[in-house]
């Protein structure tokens, strides 16, 4: 693939954070997007921002839990512009909570979201990938390559999307399919605002500096990048890379090295 142009991509989780700016980029590409969020208000205003300046949007109100609405979204895209070239399953949920205190809610809800939303719109895309030979990106977190503390349940679901995803890319191989697995550090986006805590209430504020974290824009072009260049893992930066080196040769330095970092955290929940 050598542009994004014309090509049919459908996001989930593209009401705000990385997928609004996936949305908005990748439109700018000259790619035609497909919108999947809750909010269809919010995916409107979107979608109309992205056709004002020239681009093609469509958007389907979806809860990516829920089979019937990724199938919607995935029909909105066909009908739309005649088939899915390329699949982003970016709707997630966070959480911050030590195992020993959170209600095993909270954990469920993370794989129904994190897991289980990937898993339902692959389901639903797979035949129109298949037959355009394109692409499924599942953006997924450091805390998918080493157990994060604090993030329980955050780092089982991410995962549980590598070994799927990784699963349905040796199923496919000779089918032609690109299957990329993503892996953002920490990210100026709304998802750690919205992150459970151990009883399962928004945590409504994040304990780090936005300032020194990727924008969202940054993350949408490197994935970009991904795409086109048909990875299999995508590492965005220093934490990332650094991880995935250092958990080959050192894994429990590793583990030390993120206990700290973690206990740092205003208001951290290890002790």
């Amino acid at each position: 693939m050598k542009s994004l142009k014309n090509k049919v991509i459908v996001i989930t989780g593209a009401s705000s954070g990385i997928g609004e700016a996936m949305a908005r980029v990748y439109a700018a590409d000259g790619a035609k997007v497909v919108l999947g969020a809750r909010s269809g208000e919010k995916l409107e205003a979107i979608a109309g921002g992205i056709r004002s300046r020239g681009g093609e949007a469509a958007w389907c109100a979806a809860d990516v839990v829920k089979p019937e609405d990724c199938e919607a979204l995935i029909d909105t895209a066909v009908r739309a512009f005649g088939g899915v070239d390329v699949l982003v399953c970016n709707a997630g949920l966070s959480m911050r909570a030590l195992f020993d205190e959170v209600d095993l809610g909270v954990l469920h809800r993370l794989m129904d979201v994190n897991f289980w939303g990937t898993v339902n719109c692959c389901k639903a895309a797979l035949p129109h990938l298949q037959r355009s030979k394109g692409s499924v990106v599942g953006i997924s977190s450091v805390a998918g390559l080493h157990g994060l503390p604090g993030r329980t349940g955050y780092s089982a679901s991410k995962y549980a999307m590598t070994g799927f995803l990784e699963t349905l890319r040796i199923e496919n191989l000779k089918k032609g399919l690109h299957v990329m697995i993503a892996c953002p550090g920490f990210t100026a986006s709304n998802v750690r605002f919205s992150a459970l805590t151990a009883d399962g209430t928004q945590q409504g504020a994040t304990p780090r500096d936005e300032a020194k974290m990727m924008t969202s824009d940054e993350v949408a072009r490197i994935v970009r990048r991904g795409i086109l260049r048909r990875r299999r893992l995508c590492l965005m930066e220093a934490e990332g890379r650094a991880t995935h080196f250092v958990k080959k040769f050192a894994p429990a330095f590793l583990d030390r090295m993120f206990y700290m970092v973690m206990a740092r955290e205003p208001d951290s929940p290890l002790k």
